[in-house]
């Protein structure tokens, strides 16, 4: 049946487009600045047709021959238990599960004198069905170009060029521009290669939007980033000549960066690191000998005279004390072994520090801080690893580590109950997978010489690291709760990792709390501010945060900080702007902004980085 269609209806329609059409023709008499956008383009997918086979099986009783139940699989196999309860329920499932097979004796004769259930195939069947396919999406990443970095630092000793690179793993599809803004002036570029000249910027650096246009039809994501360009000396001081060569600090805060020198957790927090380069204590070393460290520890040199590996014979009470610390004499007696066993995880320190952009003397401090090197696991306390990871910290990992939750829960639960997300879990299924990572990291191996594992040791390491990353997660998230801005716009770079350790030994109650209570006294979110709002219980770590940041070297360990310190009674063992953008294709060209003159930087010692007060 055809639908008629009013000519009055046809009229009011007409009437409606033609005042739409007036008001448009008004609007279009005022200036409008186009900015390029992303078109949404075709759905990235493909219809894939399978060919599979159905197998039909029946549920028979051997005494009436009557199907009780059909099963279907598509694997050639008999069905299995799973699959028998799925089809055919509880009660079923439980008559066919204890039946016994059929035997010819005892006085049976006919199979209808057996009891219970038997399968049987009953048909096969070709098929075929539709599966739609995700195609994996177009992508854009960030580098420097034209960066001569001759000087100490990888400084450049020109202005460089930021290059886009896109990439479509399509094939007989191509990358057709990269389009974005730089500080929200638009640029374009034909191709997939993309060099956009640099500028300083000033210390804030400036924004960056930009995504790719496939041939597909659809673009990329969108992505962001920022830049800051910082001219490093005395050649651009306007008020004396000087014979300085031109040099130029470049950083870049982006997913999608793939140059080194990035910090990760800087790039969650969109905080630069200081200019003249990031405190001893957040710094990672090429070496592991640079790495070295001769520190008294007074608890591990006990552990190992315990561990039979120091001969101690010679001091009273074999060098120890009631503690279980070592003694004066005992210290003196172990100190070789203990500066050989504090440096041996030196390299895998370093390298997990490259692979995360965690600081590699960071996790060492902590390290030193938290188990004095012994990677066992403590009675009382249940913390185990290098970093003495607890449950808590293990809550902190799984839940705001997406990418490790990712990796590690297939290896405790199933795929499917994984795909839930941590904090979608029943709690009995969370409280397995801390308590499995807790146990991951336990090093402790009583059949071992030195009584430690120390495969285990390093690969406790790479999960520690992973472990920080998720504590700075939790403090930008924190920040932004409390001021509706992103960590590095309100807290200087330094003092953010200050709260990630607060973060990691106290909890991010204790840091909500004391940022809260510092922003309601009108007080900049500076550590040495939060650190005096502190709830009591929470001023412990206070100290701690003392200690891990403290360098050169961290003070040898007392005799009365051992006091507070637990010892492990018992060690358990599981088994384990753009005015020109160079490039090889054709440009398509793009409004030129004002030339901003280059502001003059003496070499700095610390970003200016103003304190936030609301």
């Amino acid at each position: 049946m055809k639908r008629r269609i009013n000519p009055t209806y046809i009229s009011k329609t007409l009437r409606l487009l033609i005042a739409c059409g007036l008001l448009l023709g008004m609007l279009g008499s005022f200036p409008v600045q186009a900015t390029p956008l992303p078109s949404e383009g075709p759905k990235r997918t493909v219809t894939l047709e399978l060919n599979y086979t159905i197998y039909e099986y029946w549920l028979l009783s051997w005494k009436t021959s009557q199907t009780v139940c059909q099963i279907y699989v598509e694997h050639e196999s008999l069905p299995d238990p799973k699959e028998v309860r799925y089809f055919c329920g509880d009660t079923i499932y439980n008559q066919w599960i204890r039946t016994g097979p059929c035997l010819y004796q005892d006085g049976v004769t006919k199979p209808e004198e057996c009891d219970g259930l038997y399968l049987h195939l009953a048909n096969v069947t070709p098929s075929t069905r539709e599966v739609e396919v995700t195609l994996p999406p177009s992508e854009v990443f960030i580098s420097l170009a034209g960066c001569n970095a001759e000087s100490p630092g990888g400084h450049c000793t020109s202005l460089p060029y930021l290059r886009f690179e896109a990439i479509e793993p399509l094939p007989n599809e191509n990358i057709v521009q990269i389009l974005g803004t730089y500080n929200n002036l638009p640029f374009t570029c034909s191709g997939g290669i993309c060099d956009l000249p640099l500028a300083p910027t000033g210390l804030e650096g400036l924004p960056i939007t930009f995504w790719a246009e496939s041939s597909y039809g659809d673009a990329s994501e969108q992505y962001t980033a920022r830049v800051r360009v910082v001219p490093w000396g005395d050649f651009a001081n306007p008020d004396q000549a000087s014979p300085d060569k031109p040099t130029y600090y470049v950083d870049v805060l982006s997913s999608q960066w793939k140059g080194s020198g990035t910090s990760t957790c800087a790039e969650v927090w969109q905080s630069f690191q200081p200019v003249a380069g990031p405190p001893n204590w957040l710094q990672t070393p090429e070496l592991a000998e640079q790495l070295v460290s001769t520190n008294s520890y007074y608890l591990l040199a006990g552990l190992m005279i315990k561990q039979g590996l120091v001969d101690s014979e010679a001091c009273p009470n074999r060098g120890l004390e009631a503690s279980g610390a070592a003694t004066k004499c005992g210290m003196e007696a172990a100190k070789p072994l203990v500066d050989v066993w504090q440096n041996q995880f030196n390299a895998e320190i370093i390298r997990t520090a490259k692979d995360t952009s965690v600081p590699a003397q960071l996790m060492k401090n902590i390290f030193s801080k938290e188990s004095q090197f012994w990677p066992g696991i403590y009675e009382k306390v249940k913390e185990a690893g290098l970093g003495q990871l607890s449950e808590l910290g293990a809550d902190a990992v799984l839940l705001w580590n997406p990418a490790f939750y990712t990796q590690f829960c297939p290896l405790v639960l199933t795929e499917q109950t994984c795909q839930r997300g941590f904090g979608n879990l029943d709690l009995a299924q969370q409280e397995m997978l801390r308590g499995a990572l807790v146990q991951k990291v336990n090093a402790a191996c009583p059949n071992c010489p030195t009584g430690i594992d120390l495969t285990q040791a390093n690969f406790s390491i790479s999960v520690f690291a992973r472990s920080i990353l998720a504590n700075c997660e939790q403090v930008n998230q924190v920040i932004f709760n409390q001021t509706g801005r992103s960590a590095g716009e309100v807290v200087a770079y330094e003092d953010l990792w200050k709260f990630t350790v607060f973060n990691y030994n106290a909890g991010a109650g204790c840091l909500s709390v004391g940022v809260k209570n510092a922003l309601v006294n009108g007080q900049a979110l500076t550590w040495e501010n939060i650190s005096k709002y502190l709830e009591p219980a929470c001023q412990a770590g206070i100290g701690y945060v003392e200690d891990v940041s403290f360098m050169p070297s961290l003070q040898p360990t007392t005799v009365a900080d051992l006091l507070a310190t637990p010892v492990p009674t018992q060690i358990y063992y599981t088994p384990t702007p753009t005015p020109f953008i160079r490039q090889t294709s054709t440009v398509t060209p793009t409004p030129t902004p004002t030339a901003t003159p280059i502001p003059y930087y003496p070499a700095p010692t610390e970003t200016d980085q103003s304190p936030y007060i609301p």
